[in-house]
């Protein structure tokens, strides 16, 4: 049962990775997410359904536009495997419960901030406030349903937490902590803090372990100055899905501590 959960998410992944590829591109540039319907960036032509199927239609086209042959990025399909490998994972982690729903539209949320802000150094508040209320929504609804208050006291704790501590930060710092993250702060604090404020805590530890062994690669290969800006929110998502995905391992040694 387990694994028809995990492969109906990984499909459903599919499809939404398809559709947050259409959030990547056109919420930075202050574009309707549903209307019009996605067309070749180079020449105009209106995609077709056949040409529309996550990564087995940019597959058939060979990563090229039917119409004009214009290359077709291969972000679209990374992003769409990304996507069905964050669900499945989070179906394997979480399974039948009802927080899983909340973790789905949180990945899903965090990959699409991800490729923005690796590409723009920017976090479009017009995806971070949706997801802070799908996302509290979501484990309202599993609180009801479960009884576990507990886990949303929790949560909303350290989202509160979490944004006093990324704005004082970026109060003390703006250069290197962008506002965009500080609205990010209390998404993460609020799913990972469901789980456990220990998971707040290891998401903040490895985003900043991962980003500091990112940087040091950079700098020392020459790719990167040091008092160039980072995409930040690229290393809080990473960290947030490290504790998702292996926190329960990763914590083992410090389970006595409450």
């Amino acid at each position: 049962m387990l694994g028809l959960l995990i492969g109906g998410c990984a499909l459903f992944g599919l499809a939404i990775g398809s559709f947050l590829n259409v959030v990547i591109y056109r919420v930075p540039r202050h574009e309707s997410i549903i209307s019009p319907r996605s067309a070749c960036p180079a020449c105009a032509t209106p995609i077709l359904e056949r040409d529309n199927i996550p990564v087995v239609s940019w597959l058939l086209l060979k990563g090229k536009c039917r119409t004009c042959r214009s290359p077709i990025s291969p972000r679209y399909p990374i992003v769409e495997l990304a996507c069905a490998g964050l669900f499945a994972g989070a179906a394997a982690r979480i399974g039948y419960n009802w927080d899983l729903p909340a973790f789905l539209v949180l990945l899903a949320s965090l990959l699409a901030l991800a490729c923005i802000d690796l590409e723009l150094l920017l976090l479009p508040k017009l995806i971070v406030y949706p997801t802070l209320a799908a996302v509290a929504g979501l484990l309202l609804l599993a609180a009801i349903m479960t009884g576990e208050w507990h886990h949303l006291y929790v949560a909303g704790l350290c989202a509160v937490i979490w944004f006093i501590a990324f704005f004082a930060l970026n109060f003390l710092s703006p250069r290197y902590l962008g506002f965009g993250d500080v609205r990010l702060a209390p998404v993460l604090g609020l799913g990972l803090g469901w789980l456990g404020w220990k998971y707040v805590v290891l998401g903040f530890f490895a985003a900043n372990l991962i980003g500091a062994l990112i940087g040091i690669f950079l700098i020392a290969s020459k790719r990167m100055k040091r008092d160039q800006q980072i995409p930040y929110g690229v290393f809080l998502a990473l960290g947030t899905a490290l504790a998702i995905y292996a926190g329960p391992e990763l914590l083992i040694p410090f389970k006595g501590f409450s």
